[in-house]
């Protein structure tokens, strides 16, 4: 009797065991598809700071396409240069891409490719050329796009303009009191590498300060804005900054600005 007692108790403990284990293997292979996704085909990112506007504000959450420049092994970039399998194809002008901080690879920062490898990339007033040629630029009404600022930036005496980039059309602003960012260059991009801007030109950590992207660094191109919320961060945020959800924005593509066609 006691010996049935003892083996069903064996019984339903191996069993238990056998669940937990059938269970931890639905949980690792569930996580293991979901980050190789995100490592392959699509992953998500939050905008921390103004570098993009107007193309994206600070709280904008977007995704970006990984196999944008072709199919990467799953996990091959998460500790040295990515695997392809396809490809690669290489970024085209005017693309926004997110990329591994050349100075610092455990950042990831955003940018819109200006010069490819072997082009020479100058900055004269406030007008970028490359191989000596400006890149298209006429003056635009950013009242709307004023609107929807983010509040540490409104106070700036910011100039608008509809840039053609390659075949993006996009908005770029200066800000007209800020001399010490007029001219850059000329610098010659190196093979495999790539310069990059922000379209906020004035306050833009970019190719101007720390150099070129390196091909390998790229994560993906940056497609759309899935959703927008910007709050602020106790002890960090200044009073200016404050709550904004901004609904109107999910599923704005990127490129596309208040008022541009």
């Amino acid at each position: 009797m006691f010996g049935k007692k003892k083996n069903k108790d064996e019984d339903q403990n191996l069993s238990k065991k056998e669940k937990w284990i059938k269970e931890g293997k639905s949980i690792f292979w569930i996580i293991f598809l979901v980050l190789a996704f995100r490592s392959t085909f699509f992953e998500p990112f939050k905008i921390p700071s103004g570098s993009m506007i107007p193309t994206l504000l600070i709280g904008d959450f977007i995704l970006v396409n990984k196999f944008s420049y072709g199919f990467k092994v799953p996990f091959s970039d998460w500790f040295t240069d990515p695997v392809y399998i396809t490809g690669p194809d290489r970024p085209d002008r005017g693309d926004v891409i997110v990329f591994k901080y050349p100075k610092d690879p455990s950042f990831n920062y955003i940018k819109r490719v200006i010069g490819l490898p072997g082009e020479t990339i100058q900055v004269v007033d406030k007008v970028v050329y490359v191989n000596n040629e400006p890149i298209r630029a006429e003056d635009f009404d950013g009242s709307q796009i004023m609107e929807d600022m983010d509040e540490k930036y409104k106070n700036f005496n910011f100039k608008f303009f509809k840039t053609k980039t390659g075949e993006h059309t996009h908005i770029t602003q200066i800000n007209e009191d800020n001399a010490f960012t007029a001219n850059f260059g000329p610098v010659t991009v190196p093979a495999n590498h790539y310069f990059a801007m922000g379209d906020n030109r004035d306050f833009s950590a970019d190719s101007r300060s720390w150099g070129f992207v390196p091909f390998e660094n790229i994560k993906g191109r940056a497609m759309l804005v899935w959703f927008s919320l910007s709050l602020p961060i106790p002890g960090l945020s200044t009073d200016e900054e404050t709550f904004m959800f901004r609904p109107w924005r999910i599923g704005t593509m990127i490129d596309h600005s208040p008022g541009l066609n």
